[in-house]
């Protein structure tokens, strides 16, 4: 059976929950057992994930802690079935002791009780742990809500502007290169165009880019124009701010011939706009690291760029004006990733504790990277593995400890989506003020009515 997402899947849970059963977690044998969930699945999705867990994790927290066993529950579903198995669990009060979560759903399943801050669930020694000064307080944010600590960050990831330094050369920019402000990169396009490059910006608008319009464009901007889209319990509608980030769409796509409209319109459009990058048809270009270690990495990248390292420039994301963005800085991004968290009826909640901090411990995270070079939420971990990756680690230096979260509630997938179709009205021709207008009416009929709009 397949339970709907989003606003809906709760109330279905409430009701399912009632045959629902779960193994929870036990004690007998003269043993205390422990459950780790996570949707991962040795041979299948997230491979290595489970096999750290059963390899790594479970022996070596087993040495330490005689007398405790530990269990891995895996799965290896698509994630929105994870989510519902997790969340039948926990209203029924049963499931795993430590389990793996995005962190997008951690606010949805605070507000239905299904979690409670990691304080209240292991005790005084949460507050005591050593790994919260080895995470970024903006990287700590990915497991907050409402100014709580419900979950570790496993991992996260920072969206940055990136260039090609030939154009950028033949345009007579500078490189490195830093833009103040918008206007900068507005007059950067302007340089590009001017030297014949086909598309001088590429900022992801539309439906067709799904989430990469919102967690790429309009997010990032209104966090240079010093807002959140979601902020003590209100929801960012058509606010000045709205209209700032709307308004750089329209200067890139509304007749400056600074962007391509149409590529923002194609089923493909993202995959094409890696391709022309990749082909030096793009100077500039708003996307997450990924970009770097997965697109134009030169050996197996989907867009392989053999000369990346002299190439591919990097650079932070301005605020509109300096000191303009969300808690006074020069300079904003945004960041996903997932979390682990404690199930709020364990039988054994500070052991639960235990065996969560352990599993990001220094050491367990490193054994979880494998040798690979990936950013870690750990800042002791990653001053020792990304030194061979400079963007990597300018991605963990400069970059994390000024980033921000989308809202893990459950109506955030449809506001994103209304979002996209805002950025979708631009670039095909309305206004920035006639766009931000809409998507106030498509907001308030999502969340509520106006009483839940700010700005």
């Amino acid at each position: 059976m397949r339970l709907p997402s989003g606003p809906a899947l709760i109330g279905a849970i409430a009701v399912l929950a009632l045959t629902s059963c779960g193994t929870g977690t036990s004690s007998g044998g003269g043993s205390t057992s422990l459950t780790i969930a996570a949707n991962s699945i040795e041979g299948g999705k997230n491979s290595e994930s489970a096999q750290w867990i059963k390899q790594w994790v479970i022996p070596e927290f087993e040495k330490t802690h005689p007398g405790v066993k530990v269990l891995f529950r895996p799965s290896g579903v698509d994630d929105e079935q994870y989510k519902t198995k997790i969340a039948l669990d926990l209203k029924s009060r049963t499931g795993a002791d430590v389990i793996d979560l995005d962190g997008i759903w951690v606010g949805e399943f605070a507000q239905a009780g299904y979690l409670k801050p990691l304080a209240d669930i292991g005790g005084a020694t949460v507050g005591q742990w050593e790994g919260w000064a080895q995470i970024p307080q903006a990287v700590q944010g990915l497991g907050i809500f409402d100014g709580k600590k419900y979950g570790l960050p496993q991992g996260t990831d920072g969206r940055v502007l990136f260039y090609n330094k030939t154009l950028f050369k033949k345009a007579g920019l500078p490189e490195p290169w830093q833009p103040a402000s918008w206007q900068e990169i507005i007059d950067a396009g302007a340089k590009l165009k001017a030297a014949g490059v086909p598309t001088p910006i590429q900022l992801d608008a539309g439906t067709a880019m799904g989430e990469a319009t919102t967690m790429q464009g309009m997010l990032p901007l209104l966090a240079g124009a010093g807002a959140e889209i979601y902020a003590d319990g209100k929801w960012n509608g058509a606010s000045q701010a709205m209209k700032d980030a709307l308004g750089l769409y329209q200067q890139i796509y509304g007749g400056s011939g600074l962007g391509d409209p149409k590529l923002q319109q194609e089923a493909k459009g993202r995959d094409k706009s890696f391709a022309q990058f990749a082909a030096g048809k793009i100077g500039i270009l708003a996307e997450s690291d990924y970009f770097w270690r997965s697109v134009v990495e030169p050996q197996a990248g989907v867009a392989p760029m053999k000369d990346r390292d002299q190439v591919v420039g990097y650079t932070k994301i301005p605020a509109k004006q300096p000191g303009g963005g969300i808690r006074g800085q020069d300079f904003v991004s945004m960041s996903g990733g997932a979390v682990r968290v404690l199930n709020p009826f364990s039988k054994n909640p500070k052991l639960a504790w235990d065996l969560l901090a352990f599993m990001h411990s220094a050491p367990a995270t490193k054994a979880q990277l494998a040798g690979q070079v990936r950013i870690s939420a750990r800042t002791d971990v990653n001053d020792e593995v990304l030194t061979a990756d400079p963007m990597l680690k300018y991605i963990a230096d400069e970059v994390l400890p000024l980033t921000a979260y989308r809202p893990g509630l459950a109506v955030y997938p449809q506001v994103s989506t209304a979002l996209q179709e805002a950025t979708a009205a631009v670039v095909s021709g309305r206004s920035a003020d006639e766009a931000a207008t809409a998507y106030q009416g498509k907001l308030e009929g999502l969340v509520g009515g106006a009483a839940n709009v700010g700005g």
